[in-house]
């Protein structure tokens, strides 16, 4: 691993200009000083300039296939993961956060602040003429990198046009139908346009951990953007390196379950998740920048379909791919020393399209109003402030490719409303088995369908001309809609 490390860090270093004339001539060690050059150099004002307030750091980490019920901090008694309660006990929890159900819509519209319905072309990809949170924060002076899952198109030019300086990633150009390498033990990854295939037993997340942290060593003088896209806890469940049987293959080993029912390598993949966050934090502690450093944490969907985990006494079995809460009710944590309202828990209604807006905030970049984005900045309520939060959110789920709408819907806390009029009382049907039609709603749910019906009477045209499509779904509703969801995304 610590020659892999080591590789890792000297490809990373390709990114900076004046390491360049150098390669041919310097050894594994000598990239590790070249990569730190030159920035220090810049990151002080000039002899009788005024020193200006520095720019926070912002580090955005989307955890793929985690679900709100597997954070100890939101009741979860399945798993450990003491660094993310930490984060959560000293910086604001989200109970209500709300993303997509599967994962290239959440990225595509978290990165564009946008929802799905004005942008979103086909899963695995993003429309190449999207601004991103990566672009504006770029052209305000961060410098910018993305490691993890990429799931957003293979052309080899995508990160550097949505924004990213530097990048290491998994399925960048090589996605179905090609063959896709591996993301834990062997993986395949693109680092800065160098495809590096790994074989000695060398485990995935801890590469790409490996460059994000080297990327925070060398940018720690400049203000800088990571967008921190783990790989894990997306099936396969496989061991960890912390697990008794990595590397041994055992046979039905995926699905060994524990005592209280629980895959046994899905836990050991969300306390590796937890080890590495925890790795994050320690780089910025030793570094001296935690404290300027804005940390936002939140899963991309709700955990893959079926999958079970304890909240004390209660069940909980993953919905990724359906349209309910356990599909995209996810964690959300924001920590910032010294600005963050410490220890405060949140039920504001929190979706994807906010953390453009929230970033650039954060980042003092006001948002280009020629993007018209859906999204407003959660800020103020990390640090304690009303804030102006959102009475309601809203979700279209669909594929160009496909020519398929399978979903459109607005809800709030306790209601729900569907664009084939189906009204769902949250409060007593979570997982949305009774539907009601909204002629026969009285009282406090009659206000609500009320407020749903104008929002989605608010999108009912947002699709442009171009990618327009009629309304056919939902195809199919349930377990096979969801199958076929997590079929499509077993790979990705």
């Amino acid at each position: 691993m610590r020659d892999c490390y080591y590789a890792i860090v000297a490809i990373g270093a390709i990114a900076d200009n004046k390491v360049k004339k150098k390669m041919k001539t310097t050894n594994r060690y000598d990239f590790l000083k070249l990569a730190g050059l030159g920035v220090a150099a810049f990151g002080f004002p000039m002899l009788g300039e005024a020193a200006v307030p520095a720019k926070p750091n912002i580090i955005v980490l989307l955890i793929d296939d985690m679900g709100y019920e597997c954070i100890g901090a939101n009741g979860c008694t399945s798993y450990k993961t003491p660094v993310i309660d930490s984060l959560a006990a000293r910086g604001v929890r989200f109970e209500h956060c709300y993303a997509q159900p599967v994962c290239t819509p959440t990225r595509v519209q978290m990165m564009t602040g946008i929802y799905n319905v004005r942008n979103y072309t086909s899963f695995g990809e993003m429309d190449p003429n999207c601004v991103t949170f990566g672009n504006i924060l770029q052209k305000a002076g961060y410098v910018t990198c993305i490691a993890g899952k990429w799931q957003l198109g293979s052309d080899l030019e995508l990160p550097k046009k949505f924004g990213f300086d530097e990048y290491c990633l998994w399925q960048h150009t090589r996605t179905p139908p090609l063959k896709t390498a591996g993301r834990y033990a062997n993986p395949g990854l693109e680092i800065n346009g160098v495809v590096k295939d790994f074989t000695n037993n060398e485990y995935g997340p801890d590469i790409v951990s490996d460059y994000a942290l080297d990327f925070i060593r060398r940018k720690k003088d400049q203000p800088f953007f990571l967008y921190y896209t783990m790989m894990l806890t997306h099936g396969p469940y496989d061991a960890t390196p912390d697990s008794a049987d990595y590397g041994k293959a055992a046979p039905g080993a995926r699905k060994a379950t524990r005592p209280d029912g629980t895959n046994q390598h899905f836990s050991d993949m969300v306390e590796y998740t937890d080890k590495l966050t925890g790795k994050l934090v320690a780089k910025l502690d030793e570094l001296g920048i935690r404290d300027n450093t804005l940390i936002i944490i939140l899963g991309d969907n709700g955990t893959a379909r079926g999958t079970l985990t304890m909240m004390g006494d209660r069940k909980v079995y993953g919905g990724k791919g359906q349209h309910t809460a356990t599909a995209m009710n996810v964690p959300l944590i924001v920590s910032w020393p010294d600005k963050a309202a410490a220890g405060s828990v949140s039920r504001d209604l929190v979706d994807t399209t906010d953390f453009l807006p929230t970033v650039c905030e954060a980042a003092g970049v006001p948002v280009p109003a020629e993007l018209n984005i859906d999204g407003r900045s959660f800020l103020p309520q990390v640090r304690g402030e009303k804030g102006n939060p959102r009475s309601w959110y809203y979700s279209w789920c669909g594929d160009q490719r496909l020519r398929l709408i399978v979903a459109e819907f607005a809800a709030t806390h306790d209601f729900k409303l569907s664009r084939t009029g189906d009204f769902f009382d949250l409060r007593t049907d979570l997982d949305e088995q009774h539907p009601l039609k909204a002629a026969t709603l009285t009282g406090e749910a009659a206000a609500a369908a009320e407020l749903l019906q104008g929002v989605l009477d608010r999108y009912k045209d947002a699709r442009p001309s171009a990618l327009a499509m009629p309304f056919t779904g939902p195809k199919v509703r349930g377990k096979k809609n969801a199958d076929n969801a997590n079929k499509a995304d077993e790979n990705l």
